[in-house]
């Protein structure tokens, strides 16, 4: 099972305030368990929504509009993400809570969404078959 823990923004972070190194040691450390317990595979911060572009579908068929940031609702935004695959729900749930606090502050906040595995999605084998084709194809690139 893969879980996403996603860090929501602060004011802080949409202003482009940068973590103290006492917060990046920590993230270190975290994700250096991540690692070790054979559970990581993605963690990246992402910059604030000023050098975001938003892609946006207003009516159904039509021309996709691209909107440039800065975005409003600093709640409502993502400063980064942590990519799990565990054996359960429970387990992600013990990993989100080990997290340092995302922003150091006080302010931090981390939601806990599980990815939709493509047997999830559908049950038609050929689809399947072109999503795992797709991975693998990942995975060999990743190898080069």
């Amino acid at each position: 099972m893969r879980f996403m823990m996603i860090v929501k923004a602060t004011t802080d972070s949409e202003a482009g305030v940068l973590p103290s190194q006492e917060l990046i040691d920590a993230m270190m450390k975290y994700n250096e368990e991540l690692v070790k317990a054979g559970v990581l595979l993605a963690a990246d911060g992402l910059q604030p929504s000023t050098s975001g572009i938003r892609i946006s579908y207003p009516e159904p068929g039509g021309k996709p509009k691209v909107i440039d940031g800065p975005f409003t609702e600093a709640k409502e935004m993502i400063a980064g993400y942590t990519l799990i695959e565990v054996k359960s729900r429970e387990e992600a749930i013990e990993w989100a809570l080990r997290m340092p606090d995302p922003h150091g502050n006080g302010q931090g906040q981390i939601e806990l969404r599980q990815v939709f595995e493509a047997e999830d999605l559908t049950d038609n084998p050929e689809s399947l078959a072109k999503e795992a084709a797709l991975r693998q194809q990942v995975e060999e690139m990743k190898k080069v």
